[in-house]
């Protein structure tokens, strides 16, 4: 299937709080209220090469950051990919679009379609992860300043590992690197990618 014929889970830009579909939106949440607003503002799948086209529609993307415990290393991946709008950023999200397959066990629920999404975009995207780092939910992203953030929202979830060396990247993940987090901004970041580390560092204030 090409990626136009993709279906791809979107909601309507009009069902969701206004506050959520800014210029530039950064929202720490906790999951539960998140999937309670999603699931209230009512989700479908749309064929890809439509939705990329919608400005009335937004994608929901689960945009994973991996982070040391203290905070101070974070990840992140020089962008080879088919999006020709993102090519040679960096970015410190690991994720993709939303599938009608991850309705396992033909659940709609969107908290499960949601989080199966999330794990199955780590596992093709990682080649070793670490079994016992949990995945924490911890926000939103969005923002109307470029062409691919005009029709995609972000999920952000957030790792943090005691042990970066356990993760090893995927054919994809082009030079995959531990970078320390207060250096990043050197780097030409996408800016997904710069909300998102907003996002993460409204959590420690410190760094």
């Amino acid at each position: 299937m090409s990626k136009e014929q993709e279906q791809v889970l979107c909601i309507d830009r009009e069902t969701l709080p206004p506050s959520w579909v800014t210029q530039r939106t950064v929202l720490p949440m906790d999951f539960s209220t998140f999937a309670a607003t999603c699931t209230k503002a009512g989700f479908s799948f749309v064929r890809r090469g439509v939705a990329e086209e919608d400005r009335q529609k937004k994608q929901i993307i689960p945009y994973i950051v991996l982070q040391t415990v203290d905070g101070n290393m974070t990840a992140a991946y020089n962008r080879q990919g088919s999006e020709k709008r993102l090519h040679d950023l960096w970015s410190i999200g690991i994720g993709g679009h939303i599938n009608p397959g991850d309705q396992a066990m033909d659940s709609d629920r969107f908290e499960n379609i949601l989080q199966n999404g999330m794990q199955r975009e780590l596992n093709e995207e990682l080649t070793r992860q670490e079994p016992d780092d949990t995945t924490e939910f911890i926000g939103i992203i969005s923002e109307d300043i470029t062409p691919v953030g005009s029709v995609h929202m972000g999920a952000v979830f957030l790792i943090r590992t005691q042990n970066p060396e356990g993760y090893l990247p995927g054919d994809e993940l082009h030079s995959f690197t531990w970078h320390e987090t207060k250096t990043l901004w050197k780097l030409n970041m996408e800016l997904w990618s710069e909300l998102a580390l907003e996002l993460v560092n409204s959590l420690n204030p410190a760094l």
